[in-house]
C-alpha cells in the first residue's frame, strides 16, 4: 500500500512574490490508503492545521458554517462503508454569532471514511475533502481538494503502525507561522489569552471586594485584625500573623482553583462551560443563590465540617492561624459560594490557568484588608460601622446573580434551538430584574432581612439612578435597538422574534423590502444590497455611488462579528445605505452555475463550479486575497479608491475609512 500525498495550495502570479502574501494557506491535506481486507479499505485524511487557525468538524448543524467532508467520485466499483470517523475528538464552543455549538480541530486532526470495493478490478479510488478554516479574525471560502489513491501497493500508513501514527496526529504541530500579512496580524493568541487571563482576573478582584461587603466576612475584619494586635506580644508579631492569614486565605482560593483544573481539566472545563446542561443547571443554581441572598432561607456547609476547621484554629501558631482562614471561608461560604461559583465557570470558559488566576484575584482582594489594618490599627476607626446596609449589599448581589442566570438559561435555549428566550425576551427580563433593583435602592421594596429605614442615604439614591438609567438604555433593545453596553449577554439578533427590527420585513414579505428594487435584497443590518457584482455595478453608475464590496460566506462567524459590531452602528448603517451601493458576495454559496458558466481559474487552477467558487476566484484574481471579512471600495471604473480592509471591530476607524473612500469618489 503506497502513501500519496497532496498539499494544495492557491498559486497566485498576479503583481509578482509581494501579492502572494495575501493567499492564505492554513491547512494542509495528507491522504493515504489503509487495506483492512479483501473488500474493503479506509480513506486516510490528514490534516495540518497552522497555528491561531481551526477547521470546522464534519459533524455541524444546520444553519452554521460548512462542515468538512471526505466524499468519493461517483463510481460503480467502490462505494462508501459507513460514517466519517474524526480523531481526535474535536473541540467544542458555543458560538454566539451562529447562536449554536459549533465544534472544530485546532493543530491537526484526521479523517477515516470506510470503502466498500465491489469489484476485484479496482485500482484506484478517487474522491475529494471539502473543508472551511478561520481564525479569530478571518474566514476562508471552503475549499476543495481532491485525491486519486492505488491499490494493491504497501502504504507508509498499515494497519500495524495505524496506533502509533493517531497518536502522532494528536500531539501539537509546531509550525511556522507563512510569512503572510493576513496571518501576521492575528498572530498574537498568546496576548489574546494574556488579555482574557488579567479580564478574568480584575473580575475575581472585584468579585472579592464585594464578598468583603457582606454580612459573612466585613464584621470579621476588626474581630480578626483586633485578635492578632492584642493576642500577639508585639506589634510585629501581630502584623507577621495578619499576613500568614491572609496568605492562608489565599493558599485556600488557590488550591481549589487549582483543584478544579486538575480533576476535571482545562479542556474539560471549557467543553462544559458550552454544554447546554451543565448551563441549565448552572442557571439553577444561580437561582437557588439569589433567592437565598433575598433572604428566604440561608445556604451553610455542615456543622462538622466548621467544627473541625474551628479544633484546627485552637492548635495555635501557624498551622492554627491557617485553620482560623479555613474557618473563615467555610463560615463565609452563604455569602462567598454564589460569586466564587460564578468566577469559577466564568474562568472556564476561558480555560488553562484561568480558574486559579481567578480565585488569586478573588483572594487577594479578601486576604489584603486584614493584612493592611493590622498593618494601620488606626485605619479601622474610619470603617463603617455593620448594620442593614451588609444585607442591601447581598440583595444587590441576588439581583446580579438573577440577571446572570438568565444569561445561561439564555445559552441551553439557543443550543437546544427553543426560541422561548429569544432576544426580545431576554431584554425584557433583564429590564424587569434591575427595574426591581432600582426600586430596592429607592427604599420602594422591601425584603426580610432589611433593616428600618428613616430616610434615603445619598450613596443609595446615586446608585439607584445609575440603575434606573441603565433599565431606561435597555428599553429600546425590544425594539431592535443594539444596546451594545450589554453586547454578548442577550441572544444575537439573529435569534429573535425580529430579527430584522420591529417595522421590517424579510426580503419579499412587504415592508422595507417593497421599497427595494428586483435585483435587491435586505442585507446585513437590514441595509438594501445585491448579491450580483454586475448587477450592483450597473445600478452604482445608474445612481452615481461608490460601490462597497463586501467579500463574505454565510458560515463566516467573524463576518457575523463585524456585522454586530460595527455594522450595527447608526452612522455605519447610515453611509452604507444611503452613500454607498453593497455588494454582498457570499464565497460560501453552494449553488451550482449553470454547465456552460463552470471553468477552470486560470489563477488558481481550480474548477469554478459553484457561485461562492465563482466570487472567492474573483476575489482572488482582483484583491489576491482569500479571507474574510474583506471590504473594497470602488469607483465606477472598478478602481479601488482607498485601500482595502479587513476584520476590524474600530467604529470610528471604519467610519473614516468610509468617508475616505466618498471623497475620493466625488473628487475623481
Amino acid at each position: 500500500m503506497k502513501k500519496v500525498s497532496f498539499l494544495f495550495f492557491l498559486a497566485v502570479l498576479l503583481n509578482g512574490i509581494a501579492a502572494s502574501g495575501q493567499i492564505l494557506e492554513p491547512v494542509k491535506w495528507e491522504f493515504s490508503l489503509n487495506e483492512i481486507s479483501e473488500n474493503h479499505v479506509e480513506i486516510v485524511a490528514d490534516a495540518t492545521i497552522d497555528p491561531t487557525w481551526h477547521l470546522y468538524s464534519a459533524t455541524l448543524p444546520e444553519g452554521g458554517p460548512i462542515p468538512t467532508s471526505l466524499n468519493l467520485v461517483d463510481s460503480d466499483l467502490y462505494t462508501r462503508a459507513g460514517d466519517i470517523k474524526q480523531q481526535p475528538e474535536p473541540e467544542l464552543q458555543f458560538d454566539e454569532a451562529f447562536g449554536m455549538e459549533l465544534s472544530w480541530f485546532s493543530n491537526s486532526a484526521r479523517l477515516i471514511l470506510p470503502v466498500e470495493l465491489k469489484s476485484k478490478d479496482v485500482s484506484l479510488i478517487e474522491g475529494y475533502v471539502e473543508f472551511m478554516a478561520c481564525d479569530d479574525e478571518q474566514c476562508l471560502p471552503p475549499d476543495r481538494v481532491d485525491f486519486s489513491l492505488p491499490i494493491g501497493e504497501q502504504s507508509a500508513v498499515s494497519q500495524e503502525n495505524e496506533k502509533e501514527v493517531v497518536e502522532e496526529v494528536s500531539k501539537p504541530i509546531d509550525k511556522g507561522l507563512t510569512q503572510n500579512e493576513d496571518i501576521t496580524e492575528s498572530e498574537p493568541s498568546n496576548e489574546e489569552d494574556a488579555k482574557s487571563n488579567w479580564t478574568i482576573f480584575w473580575l475575581a478582584f472585584l468579585g472579592g471586594f464585594a464578598a468583603l461587603l457582606t454580612p459573612c466576612v466585613f464584621p470579621m475584619i476588626p474581630m480578626t485584625v483586633s485578635f492578632f494586635t492584642k493576642q500577639s506580644k508585639t506589634k510585629a508579631i501581630g502584623f507577621r500573623n495578619a499576613i500568614v492569614y491572609g496568605i492562608s486565605i489565599i493558599v485556600i482560593y488557590v488550591i481549589l482553583g487549582t483543584v478544579v483544573t486538575a480533576v476535571f481539566g482545562a479542556d474539560a472545563l471549557n467543553a462544559l462551560s458550552t454544554n447546554p446542561w451543565f448551563n441549565l443547571f448552572f442557571a439553577a443554581l444561580l437561582i437557588v443563590f439569589a433567592i437565598s441572598f433575598f433572604g428566604a432561607f440561608e445556604i451553610v456547609l455542615p456543622n462538622s465540617w466548621i467544627s473541625a476547621a474551628d479544633k484546627g484554629a485552637d492548635k495555635g501558631g501557624l498551622i492554627g492561624i491557617f485553620f482560623m482562614a479555613f474557618t473563615l471561608a467555610l463560615v463565609s461560604f452563604s455569602c462567598t459560594g454564589p460569586i466564587v461559583g460564578t468566577l469559577i465557570v466564568q474562568a472556564a470558559s476561558v480555560g488553562g490557568m484561568a480558574p486559579v488566576i481567578g480565585m488569586f484575584g478573588f483572594s487577594l482582594a479578601l486576604a489584603l484588608p486584614f493584612a493592611l489594618f493590622a498593618a494601620f490599627p488606626g485605619w479601622m476607626n474610619s470603617l463603617p460601622k455593620s448594620g442593614g446596609w451588609l444585607n442591601s449589599v447581598k440583595v444587590v448581589l441576588g439581583f446580579l446573580e438573577l440577571a446572570f442566570a438568565f444569561k445561561f438559561l439564555s445559552i441551553t435555549d439557543m443550543v437546544w434551538g427553543l426560541h422561548i428566550l429569544e432576544r426580545e425576551v431576554f431584554i425584557a427580563i433583564w429590564i424587569a430584574v434591575f427595574g426591581a433593583l432600582g426600586f430596592y435602592l429607592m427604599g420602594k421594596i422591601k425584603l426580610p432581612h432589611d433593616s428600618p429605614m428613616d430616610h434615603l442615604p445619598v450613596s443609595r439614591m446615586m446608585l439607584g439612578l445609575v440603575v434606573f438609567s441603565f433599565t431606561i438604555y435597555m428599553i429600546p433593545g425590544l425594539w431592535g435597538a443594539p444596546v451594545n453596553l450589554i453586547s454578548g449577554f442577550p441572544p444575537p439578533n439573529n435569534y429573535a422574534e425580529s430579527p430584522y427590527g420591529v417595522g421590517n420585513k424579510a426580503p419579499g414579505s412587504g415592508g422595507a423590502a417593497a421599497t427595494l428594487s428586483e435585483e435587491m435584497h435586505l442585507g446585513p443590518q437590514g441595509i438594501p444590497a445585491f448579491d450580483d457584482y454586475a448587477k450592483a455595478l450597473a445600478y452604482a453608475r445608474k445612481e452615481n455611488k461608490p460601490l462597497l464590496l463586501d467579500f463574505t460566506g454565510k458560515g463566516c462567524t467573524n463576518c457575523r462579528k463585524m456585522e454586530d459590531a460595527v455594522w450595527s452602528d447608526p452612522s455605519v448603517k447610515d453611509m452604507i445605505a444611503n452613500d454607498y451601493v453593497l455588494t454582498s458576495l457570499y464565497v460560501d454559496f453552494r449553488q451550482e452555475l449553470p454547465e456552460g458558466e463552470q471553468y477552470v481559474s486560470p489563477v488558481t487552477g481550480k474548477k469554478i463550479r459553484t457561485v461562492g467558487n465563482k466570487w472567492s476566484d474573483f476575489q482572488i484574481s482582483r484583491f489576491q486575497r482569500n479571507s474574510q471579512p474583506h471590504y473594497v471600495i470602488l469607483g465606477h471604473d472598478e478602481e479601488k479608491l482607498v485601500e482595502e480592509r479587513g476584520y476590524n471591530t474600530d467604529v470610528d476607524a471604519y467610519i473614516e475609512w468610509l468617508k475616505s473612500g466618498l471623497e475620493k469618489f466625488e473628487n475623481k
